[in-house]
């Protein structure tokens, strides 16, 4: 049975498909003032290539997709001999599109930055006391009627107060995350990334002489020269990293193995950056260790074994799952789509919140090929 969709303003006269229904009218509103009739998704299935395939049919000019879905150069040479000229994902990571096919097809690519930082980043935070705290085995025990008094070592779990944060990858997020756990619980930072963030280290400076200043310990923050060194001594290590053919399963066995017996592992990336049947295998032999997860190798599902891990927490995909976020990334998507179409220049400033509300810029919000394609 074919999936249902819904068309708005079927009268304008651009088409453009979104593969699932986006929070908030803001988005739509953008696309039907570029005279575009948006035609919607209304199934919660993830469509493969040959159902959107079929709804581009032989006229489609912009598509909004989910991360969900195999956004391959045959998808994109379909949606340019279609006429398409814009496609925008609903996401701000873009690891299952080819953009070099989009590219060859003359296909921008938009993305959603700069509204999923914090959220994200809080999420990371959330999991982590989640995980270290035992929330989620001690709600369970309450909720089944095991809870018969206070006991002095029941739910012993991990003092963040003082201990040793590592972030994989300090760009955005994992800045936001580093800054949030460093000066929230006064962890001593340590990170892995290919390029100093001067920024980050310059607030955890600042912050520490703020502590010393008021008669606290100070923190520090440093820049490990590989990954090894931040997971052999950080207490906590959340990834933050994009997933490509050099990050695919980089928590390892192996890697793993260098971890603190009794350490937190975070993933709020993308499921692949971590070898879950590693991971699996390393919780059921180090009962101490925990991980909190948003993320899982094989989304939807989760490899065998890791639902009855009692030291793993796990949740579906949803660091970005704040009202305002998600309805800000579908105006970017938004923006993204009806920017190209009405060719609109390329927005020149890193933050997009003036996109958000209030009469938005006469401009394309993000494209991430841009500089292959051109000036916009």
């Amino acid at each position: 049975m074919g999936k249902e969709w819904t068309v708005h303003n079927p009268g304008g006269s651009r088409r453009v498909i979104v593969t699932k229904q986006l929070p908030g009218n803001r988005w739509l509103d953008m696309l039907v003032a570029a005279d575009c009739a948006v035609e919607v998704c209304e199934s919660d299935d993830v469509l493969s290539v040959d159902e959107i395939k079929e709804r581009i049919g032989d006229r489609c000019d912009g598509v909004i997709g989910q991360l969900t879905e195999d956004w391959n150069a045959d998808l994109f040479a379909k949606l340019a001999a279609a006429g398409g000229t814009a496609y925008s994902k609903y996401a701000v990571g873009y690891n299952n599109v080819d953009v070099a096919g989009a590219t060859a097809a003359g296909i921008p690519v938009g993305n959603t930055p700069g509204v999923l930082t914090e959220t994200t980043a809080e999420m990371a935070v959330a999991l982590t006391f989640a995980a270290g705290r035992r929330v989620v085995e001690a709600d369970t025990f309450m909720r089944a009627g095991r809870f018969h008094g206070w006991l002095p070592t029941m739910y012993m779990g991990t003092r963040f107060y003082g201990a040793t944060v590592g972030v994989i990858g300090c760009g955005r997020i994992g800045a936001a995350y580093a800054r949030m756990m460093v000066e929230g619980f006064k962890m001593n930072l340590v990170y892995f990334d290919l390029y100093r963030n001067e920024h980050l280290e310059k607030f955890v400076d600042d912050y520490s002489q703020l502590l010393v200043a008021h008669g606290e310990d100070p923190v520090t923050c440093r820049r490990l020269e590989t990954l090894e060194d931040v997971l052999r001594v950080a207490d906590v290590v959340s990834l933050h990293t994009v997933l490509d053919d050099s990050t695919h399963h980089l928590i390892n066995a192996e890697r793993l193995a260098m971890m603190k017996d009794d350490a937190i592992l975070v993933n709020s990336s993308r499921g692949p950056v971590v070898d879950e049947v590693a991971l699996i295998e390393h919780c059921r032999t180090h009962p101490d260790f925990k991980a909190g997860l948003d993320v899982v190798e094989d989304e939807p599902d989760m490899k065998p074994g890791l639902v009855g891990l009692d030291n793993v927490v796990v949740v579906p995909h949803i660091a970005s799952a704040t009202v305002w976020t998600r309805q800000g990334m579908a105006t970017l998507a938004g923006a993204n789509v009806a920017g190209i179409l009405q060719g609109y220049p390329l927005w020149q400033d890193d933050d997009v919140l003036p996109f958000l509300e209030g009469e938005a810029p006469q401009a394309t919000p993000s494209i991430v090929n841009a500089a292959d394609l051109g000036d916009l």
